[in-house]
């Protein structure tokens, strides 16, 4: 079988750009159900293999709409599950603020309710004022990386407890449960103590599809030794290559094979019917914009404030910190490479949160999208609509087919589990 892209939809509900909700006629709460159903209807229609939802764990004003006021996502998950057949199911759930056996719990239900759909997001929260909520203070980036790994085998060692044939509810015998084919855990680690087993059965993917976006040296390690689909933050062609060859290389050295492994760069496209039009949008959405807006937004994913600098000022010289490495660091490279003023910097967060803004016509993103894939910087991507449902649309309707064409995309689902949809087998339960 040929090589072929993969797409996931990365759902926030008044779409990735900051003033998304501004262009008229889009969603404008992300608490609708009724849209996000017909989003997420959408996207099955358009052959995505998931939707991917993050997450936020408090409350800040000054952030992305869709982070300050949205539901919960696993909730929000088992209703789209309910209204979807095929399209694969992921969201964030945070290693630093959640505990393993509750999620392996989570996941595996999700996995049984969407009938092989299921995947879990590992995040460890890099942002410090998550930690108000939960009563505790804001573990440094290795420990909270030393936690999330045995989390992890926690989690994956909770989903095996059970044999795939140990529940037998066999009338005539009167065995619901072979007790034989079901045993603890009984783990104790240097974070975590728990017995297990789970009181759910091995679900139909045997393990929930996990993905991984950490871009720290620990991120890059975490991914390379758990991940089923990395998500990759880059801003040009080459970076995306050396990225895609590294995170190849650190699945390797965590002695997987990488024909495995997913890469997902993050992109938010900007389509119109001509490359004009693409950017007349952009600057449309552009001018929706409020500069303290942005402003918050950029301090709080450089992990500093940045409200006393002058926009029209270079970058200040800035080290990383305790917050988002993977963005702080891309961007922070990308604007000393290309001299930029830190208005150029806070103009690139408020369009995509740092992420990669593709603009242009259909012939243009679908030309852009395939050379990456064909060049060794992507195997599929991350897709992020500026705003619903007409940013989902026009790409669905303008630049699938042009895939398509190429061979480069699925005509149909040829599978039912999102393990299928990324060509990996259902995990095979321990010898």
């Amino acid at each position: 079988m040929s090589r072929t892209m993969h797409l996931g939809l990365f759902l926030l509900g008044t779409g990735s750009h900051v003033a998304g909700w501004r262009h008229p006629g889009t969603v404008t709460d992300f608490t609708d159900i009724a849209a996000i159903q017909d989003i997420c209807r959408k996207a099955e229609d358009g052959l995505f293999d998931f939707i991917f939802m993050g997450d936020n764990l408090h409350f800040d004003a000054s952030t992305h709409p869709s982070y300050a006021a949205r539901l919960e996502p696993m909730t929000l998950l088992a209703n789209i599950a309910a209204v979807t057949q095929r399209i694969g199911l992921g969201a964030t759930i945070s290693t630093t603020f959640s505990d393993p056996f509750s999620v392996a719990r989570i996941m595996a239900s999700l996995d049984f309710i969407s009938h092989g759909r299921a995947a879990w997001n590992v995040v460890t929260t890099a942002n410090p004022q998550a930690s108000a909520n939960f009563g505790n203070a804001h573990p440094d980036h290795a420990t909270r990386y030393e936690r999330a790994g045995e989390f992890v085998d926690v989690v994956r060692g909770l989903w095996d407890c059970w044999d795939d044939n140990a529940l037998h509810a066999d009338r005539a015998s009167g065995t619901y449960i072979d007790a034989n084919a079901v045993r603890a855990l009984d783990h104790a680690g240097a974070h975590y103590t728990v017995r297990g087993p789970l009181n759910i059965p091995r679900s139909p993917q045997g393990h929930p599809v996990i993905s991984q976006a950490g871009g720290s040296d620990a991120g890059r390690a975490l991914a390379g030794r758990t991940a089923d689909i990395v998500f990759s933050v880059v801003q040009d062609f080459d970076a995306a290559q050396a990225a895609y060859a590294q995170t190849r290389a650190d699945v390797i050295a965590a002695g997987r094979d990488p024909e495995k492994v997913t890469v997902l760069p993050g992109v938010m496209p900007v389509v119109g019917r001509t490359d004009r039009e693409a950017f007349d949008l952009l600057a449309e959405l552009q001018s929706y914009v409020g500069t303290q807006d942005a402003l918050g937004m950029l301090s709080d994913r450089l992990g500093q404030d940045l409200s006393g600098y002058d926009l029209d000022g270079p970058v200040p010289e800035l080290s990383l910190t305790n917050a988002y490495h993977s963005f702080a660091s891309v961007m922070l490279a990308r604007a000393k490479r290309e001299n930029w003023r830190l208005r150029d910097l806070y103009n690139l967060v408020a369009a995509a949160r740092g992420h990669w803004v593709l603009c242009g016509s259909a012939q243009t993103i679908a030309d852009t999208l395939a050379h990456w894939f064909e060049n060794g910087a992507a195997d599929g991507f991350n897709i992020m609509p500026p705003f619903f449902s007409g940013g989902l649309d026009v790409f669905v309707s303008d630049v699938i087919p042009l895939l398509q064409e190429r061979g480069l995309f699925r005509r149909s689902y040829e599978g039912t589990t999102l393990r299928e949809h990324l060509g990996l087998a259902r995990v095979a339960q321990p010898a």
